[in-house]
């Protein structure tokens, strides 16, 4: 019995060279059915969401909590569903502002809380429908399929992870016509870092069409802005 969580521990299995050779077949098999499942999709989404992500660190009461709040109870109001990590701090932040954005219930606010090793953490309270996942590969995936478009707040190494994953799909176009859209210093500094070591070399590391993905804005009115535009657009289609 696991002190920590009270739950019974998974037993530890020792496999031999054979054996993991089966496993890891078996898994590439798997990832192999999951990239073709994967591929479906329907012709046009339904819904207009937006992920936001955030550090989990942040508290209520703090002014980043407060503006992220205010955020997704814009985005709410414009009809946009919220997708978050479903944790606490700036996730918690985003799905309380739906939920207060959206008195009459006509959008929705998901979360994807991820199972970590020794430590239990509960979904907020605000987040309306949950997919609890054991690993950071199926939750990133599961952001990319879930959304229309991103937005980064302030956040540590997780939400650099989730950023950069996104970026990178923009970037090899496997995924298009999705705003990744980034607010504060952080994020500008972190884009100008990204030129300034990415574009001095011969030959360059990146492009500098790459490199003009993300849309910097300084404030939540500017990040609005771009997703009712986005959002205007995903109507007309």
């Amino acid at each position: 019995m696991s002190e920590d969580t009270g739950r019974p521990e998974k037993p530890t299995v020792d496999a031999g060279e054979d054996v993991v050779e089966v496993l890891e077949d078996a898994l590439y098999d798997l990832w192999s059915v999951a990239n073709e499942l994967a591929r479906i999709r329907p012709p046009k989404p339904k819904y207009y969401r937006v992920t936001i992500f955030g550090s989990s660190r942040i508290r209520p009461g703090d002014e980043l909590y407060e503006e992220v709040r205010d955020l997704a109870r814009e985005l709410a109001r414009m009809g946009c569903d919220i997708v978050t990590g479903g944790g606490p701090g700036l996730m918690q932040a985003a799905n309380e502002g739906a939920k207060l954005g959206d008195p009459s219930n006509k959008t929705r606010s998901f979360g994807l809380p991820i199972e970590l090793p020794k430590r239990e953490e509960e979904p907020n309270p605000f987040v309306e429908k949950i997919y609890h996942h054991r690993t950071f590969f199926s939750r990133l995936h599961h952001f990319v399929r879930l959304s229309s478009a991103f937005i980064v707040v302030p956040g540590g190494i997780g939400t650099t992870l989730e950023t950069a994953l996104i970026w990178q799909l923009l970037q090899v176009n496997h995924v298009s016509d999705v705003p990744l859209i980034m607010i504060g210093d952080m994020w500008t500094d972190f884009v100008e870092w990204s030129k300034r070591h990415m574009l001095r070399s011969e030959p360059n590391l990146a492009s500098r069409a790459d490199l003009e993905i993300p849309h910097c804005v300084v404030t939540i009115e500017e990040a609005c802005a771009l997703i009712s535009d986005s959002l205007a657009e995903f109507n007309g289609r």
